[in-house]
């Protein structure tokens, strides 16, 4: 029987916080002005551009930029799908019973931007979504850029305290949702933060706790005091709608805000990152390149994910690498269950399969594993947290996922920074998060002097480039504190680089143990461990002992 040890962290992802140091500002160095300069030439021709390398011995390296960034909205890269693939299957959700093809569904996601607009929504404006995977989470996602609105992505397990904080932050003026789902009776949980809903005129709501708050919508059932999605779109398949819709759009720029995202909060509360159309469709569209999706037929494009639309690895790695690239979504259960995963591989021919560990894990060791046909699964994607090298080499070789990838990133990034390529090794996938992303800087640096690090030296992880946030919503100090003057963002992730530009990640600054003056890191321990065949999970952690001496293993 397996063992397991402690509880695998979840969500690294899409969880980023401030290190342990604060706000820094690099000083100007030869050696920056050197390595930049190195770094350039990595287009030139001396260094094969696909996989730049560190330069000098130390821990820079900066992604090439043989492929261009384009100035494209959200909007313009589902209709352009749209345009070239009409026919081909776009979104299926299985426990919805919905299945629709890319017109289809830009004809859907038009009346549902239109009927945002008609209702009294703008650009700018901020709509929440909360609730669990969904075809009313996908439509209002992509209905939202289209008009130009702002889409928050709420934890679909907040409760009243939880979701009160981040209406309020971001001042949300409409939310939607079901209104149940197991336990979780969202309508009822916002008539705790606003009573006022029960009596409100649907879409004209007054709440004294949320003043910015003016309009809900139920997407599955008449509440009171709700405007019901089918009656909005219904509003925004009229003409006089549709040609609002298509007024506004003169004016929506790839460099608007489009996405708020909060994260953990693990050091205060939750900051709102925000993200723009430039941000989040270069992001997809050089996760798509890394997994070569330009070179595959529709047959091979049908993504199986059973990750949640709320957090960065549904909503961009699944959502919008999707349409941008043809792919066919398949949307297996409303929250992640391993055997509704298996059985859309099996069923609907998946070939591609996202996750985190923790996923996989149960993933593999369902009952009936072995019942199920891989035939057509070639690869995907693992993220969310550090995946144990003997996890990655399990799903290799059980679930003939050979061109599995290892992705890290943060929320704040949009989210990928680093992420392997379908043909390195299975070692090479075991051992790392992969290569650099294209148009991307990374740094790794002595957390006490602000020097780089020595290649596979421990050091604080930073990035720079177009996949940085816009900020964190109205909180300029606590944006300056994790990006600063200097563009780079600090992750708060130890980090080592080796000489081919492979990024092993070792913990969190937050987490690292000093015991007699040595540096331990948390991840160098759970790989041990996870070597035992008898160990699935496991985590180590840290507490402070008499004399500042931090030396606690939690098993």
């Amino acid at each position: 029987m397996a063992v397991y040890l402690g509880m695998l962290r979840l969500g690294r992802l899409c969880i980023a916080s401030l290190g342990a140091q604060g706000p820094r500002t690099l000083l100007s160095r030869p050696w920056q002005n050197s390595k930049l300069h190195c770094a350039r030439a990595l287009s030139s021709g001396t260094v094969n551009c696909t996989n730049p390398v560190p330069i000098g011995g130390l821990s820079y390296i900066q992604g090439h930029t043989s492929s261009h960034l384009v100035n494209t909205t959200v909007g313009e890269c589902l209709d352009a799908t749209a345009q070239k693939f009409p026919n081909r299957e776009a979104l299926v959700i299985l426990h919805e019973n919905i299945r629709l093809n890319f017109a289809q569904l830009k004809e859907e996601v038009d009346k549902a931007a239109s009927g945002l607009l008609s209702i009294g929504l703008r650009r700018g404006d901020r709509l929440g979504m909360w609730g669990p995977n969904s075809y009313a989470w996908v439509l209002i996602q992509l209905a939202t850029a289209q008009a130009g609105i702002i889409l928050v992505s709420v934890n679909p397990a907040y409760q009243a305290a939880e979701l009160e904080y981040v209406l309020k932050k971001v001042g949300c003026k409409a939310i939607a949702f079901p209104k149940q789902f197991k336990t979780q009776q969202y309508y009822n949980i916002l008539k705790q933060i606003c009573p006022e809903l029960e009596k409100a005129q649907p879409g004209a709501l007054k709440s004294k706790r949320l003043p910015d708050l003016t309009t809900v919508i139920s997407v599955d059932a008449p509440l009171p005091g709700t405007l019901l999605l089918d009656d909005v779109v219904a509003a925004g398949s009229k003409e006089q709608n549709l040609a609002q819709l298509r007024y506004h759009q003169q004016f929506l720029s790839c460099h608007d805000s489009i996405n708020i995202q909060f994260t953990s909060g693990t050091t205060g509360s939750p900051k709102g990152a925000t993200l723009s159309h430039y941000n989040i469709v270069n992001n997809s569209k050089l996760i798509g390149q890394r997994l070569k999706l330009h070179t595959k037929t529709a047959e091979e494009l049908r993504l199986v994910l059973p990750s949640p639309l709320y957090h960065c690895l549904g909503s961009v790695g699944g959502t919008m690498v999707s349409m941008m690239y043809g792919v066919t979504l398949l949307l297996s259960s409303p929250s992640f269950n391993g055997k509704k995963a298996l059985e859309a591989i099996s069923r609907e021919k998946g070939t591609l399969l996202y996750g985190t560990p923790t996923m996989f894990v149960d993933v593999l060791n369902q009952p009936d594993f072995s019942s199920y046909d891989f035939s057509s699964i070639r690869g995907g994607v693992i993220a969310g947290s550090p995946a144990p090298p003997e996890l990655i080499r399990a799903i290799i070789n059980k679930m003939n996922m050979k061109e599995l990838v290892v992705v890290y990133g943060t929320t704040e990034n949009s989210p990928v920074t680093f992420m392997n390529y379908p043909e390195d090794t299975l070692e090479q996938k075991a051992e790392s998060v992969g290569r650099i992303m294209p148009h991307t800087e990374a740094q790794i640096v002595n957390m006490e002097t602000g020097e780089l690090t020595k290649l596979n030296t421990p050091g604080e992880l930073y990035i720079r480039g177009y996949c940085v946030m816009q900020g964190y919503w109205g909180e300029p100090q606590k944006t300056f504190e994790t990006v600063g003057q200097d563009k780079w963002y600090r992750t708060g992730d130890i980090a080592t680089m080796d000489e081919q530009g492979f990024c092993k990640i070792v913990g969190r600054s937050k987490d690292m143990i000093i015991r007699g003056g040595e540096n331990i890191y948390p991840a160098e321990l759970e790989d041990f461990f996870h070597k035992h065949p008898q160990v699935q999970e496991v985590q180590i952690q840290k507490f402070r002992l008499r004399e500042q001496m931090e030396q606690h293993l939690k098993l």
